[in-house]
């Protein structure tokens, strides 16, 4: 899976490409929202206004809405159990 992260005017968009399910991009933003993940500090996810995910199995865009930089995101992508099993 390739992942490239990008700063948008609203936040940060992610493009998700190859190996990927739509169905675990789905997960982690749920986990995400309801704090069942630990890859994000608290800080960061207080930015984080709103979170969409759209496009299909290969190619999953995750967009993410709120005063966040880039390198908070790549980092925590890093740590994601769902991405990273």
């Amino acid at each position: 899976m390739n992942k490239s992260v990008n700063r948008t005017q609203n936040g940060v968009k992610i493009a998700f490409t190859g190996e990927v399910k739509k169905e675990n991009i789905v997960k982690m933003v749920e986990n995400c929202a309801t704090g069942e993940c630990e890859c994000m500090s608290d800080d960061t996810k207080k930015k984080i206004q709103n979170m969409e995910v759209a496009g299909e199995d290969g190619a999953v865009e995750l967009e993410l809405t709120g005063d966040i930089d880039k390198e908070e995101i790549e980092a925590a992508l890093k740590r994601s159990k769902v991405l990273n099993p």
